[in-house]
Order: structure tokens, then C-alpha cells, then sequence
């Protein structure tokens, strides 16, 4: 081979490894622009769960315990807005991202901590950067190593009201499937960036239950809530333990038709309303 030949064969041979080194490169460049941080979900029970509030009828509740039962959860970045107020579902979520995070039941204590304690963390994953503006969960019933097997939620405290002291135990077993759209609060929720992770948020309402002697009575709030008053009628020697099946059989049927239905609206996303899965 002359010295023309060799010098033609170095250019190409170094052409071709030019090009691999540069493909090479060129795959490493892509693969960096995947941007991923961390999306935690948090359960909320809001100050009525950490600082414990007035019922509508008086009742002055304070909650050691409450366990929720999760299941399901499954946030989502979707191609458009999603609002399940409007009719949307979440078999008709077009979701470009979607995450799961809980592979198994996992109950939570919404009580946990003092008074100024934040929302509890259920579960973080690494996720591609977005706007997370879709969120369902599941209340589901919990297993036998659970501290409340065989419940979806368990309500344990105490209430007062002029000098009378009632201790409650109260468990539920209602499994609800709960589909939302974006957080409503005095934040925006579920963005993720690059530089900073994000956070999407499953609120309980509590005082959709008992009410709020803060809350003007004529509100819907209050019209629908079931009060403390009803279950303190219920106590024995200063405690309530009960379950579903005892409060169905021992209250009234138009009170435990306001129980059932305050437990089944127990779902928010911060102040945002979720709707109940019916498929």
C-alpha cells in the first residue's frame, strides 16, 4: 500500500472513530436531558386532626389516633386540565406521566406529632420533572397486621363539653376510591423540577363529620354533618367503641345516613373536592 493509500485509510479509519466517539457522546447528552427529582405524597387531616377543634353542637374533640388505610395511590401529569367536578374520569385521564406509589396498603396515623406538625409522608419516588395535576388513592380495608385490621379508618380521642369527658374508639370499613384533580390551597402543589422535587397532597375532612362550631350553622357544612352530640348518647361509662355495624344498628337511620355520607366526602386535595370512583 503507497503512502496516498495509507494516508486516505488513517483519514477514514479516524472519520470512524470520530463519528463512534461522537455518537457516543451524543447518547450521553440525550440521556442527561431525562430530568427526574422526587413527588411525595402526603396525607392531610389538617389542624382538626393535629389541634383538635369544637364540634357544631359543642363537643370539644381531640384526636390521639386517627389511622387511614391507603391504598392505590397514583398520581398523574396529564395532557390536559383534569377536573372530575366536571365529569372527567380516570379512565378518561391522558396522562403523559403516571405514578404509583404505593405497591402495597399502608395505614397511616394523620395524628402523628404536635400541633404544628406538617402532613405525613405516605410514600416518595423519583419521577420525570412535571406538573402532577391529577391524583386518585383508595381508603382500603386493612389487613390483619394492621393496628386497625379489618377497617378502612379508625377515630380514637377524646371529647368534652360541659364537664362531661367521652373517650371514643370509633371504627369504619368503607372502602372508597377517591379521583382528583389539581390541589386547591394557598400554594400550587404536585410541580416538579429539576431543582426542586414536589409534593402532592391527599386532604381528609374531619369536620365534614362532627362540623365546626366556626362555621355558621346554616352552612352546607354543618347542615350535613352528623355533630358529636348523637354518638356521645351512645357512651357507657364516659366511652364510645364502636364500629359501623354498631352505629348502623344504634343510631337513627337519617343520623346514620349523615355519618355514612360525611365519611364517603372525607376526600380533598387541600380545599379542591375529589369525587368518588364508580366503576
Amino acid at each position: 500500500m503507497n503512502r496516498i493509500s495509507l494516508l486516505l485509510c488513517g483519514i477514514t479509519l479516524g472519520s470512524v472513530i470520530l463519528t463512534s466517539s461522537s455518537h457516543k457522546n451524543s447518547n450521553k447528552i440525550m440521556a442527561a436531558t431525562t430530568e427526574e427529582n422526587t413527588l411525595a405524597l402526603v396525607a392531610n387531616g389538617e389542624d382538626f386532626v393535629r389541634q383538635g377543634f369544637t364540634s357544631k353542637d359543642g363537643w370539644e374533640i381531640n384526636f390521639d389516633r386517627v389511622y387511614v388505610n391507603f391504598s392505590n395511590a397514583v398520581a398523574y401529569s396529564t395532557k390536559s386540565s383534569f377536573e372530575p367536578q366536571k365529569g372527567d374520569t380516570k379512565k378518561s385521564i391522558d396522562y403523559q406521566n403516571k405514578v404509583d406509589f404505593l405497591t402495597e396498603a399502608q395505614t397511616t396515623d394523620l395524628a402523628a406529632g404536635n400541633g404544628e406538625a406538617k402532613p405525613i409522608l405516605v410514600s416518595e419516588v423519583e419521577v420525570n420533572t412535571g406538573f402532577y395535576n391529577a391524583l386518585s388513592w383508595k381508603l382500603d380495608t386493612a389487613g390483619g397486621d394492621s393496628a386497625i385490621a379489618g377497617k378502612t379508618i379508625a377515630l380514637i380521642g377524646k371529647a368534652v363539653k360541659d364537664g362531661q369527658t367521652i373517650n371514643f374508639d370509633l371504627g369504619f370499613n368503607n372502602p372508597t376510591e377517591y379521583i382528583c384533580g389539581e390541589f386547591v390551597g394557598d400554594e400550587r402543589q404536585g410541580i416538579v423540577t429539576a431543582d426542586s422535587p414536589g409534593q402532592v397532597e391527599a386532604t381528609l375532612h374531619f369536620d365534614h363529620i362532627f362540623g365546626d362550631l366556626d362555621t355558621p350553622p346554616e352552612e352546607a357544612l354543618n347542615q350535613d354533618a352528623l355533630g358529636f352530640e348523637p354518638i356521645a348518647k351512645l357512651a357507657s361509662n364516659g366511652t364510645v367503641n364502636l364500629d359501623d355495624t354498631d352505629l348502623a344498628s344504634q343510631l337513627s337511620p337519617k343520623d346514620y345516613q349523615k355519618l355514612t355520607k360525611a365519611i364517603a366526602g372525607l376526600g380533598h386535595v387541600g380545599e379542591g373536592h375529589c369525587v368518588i370512583n364508580q366503576q
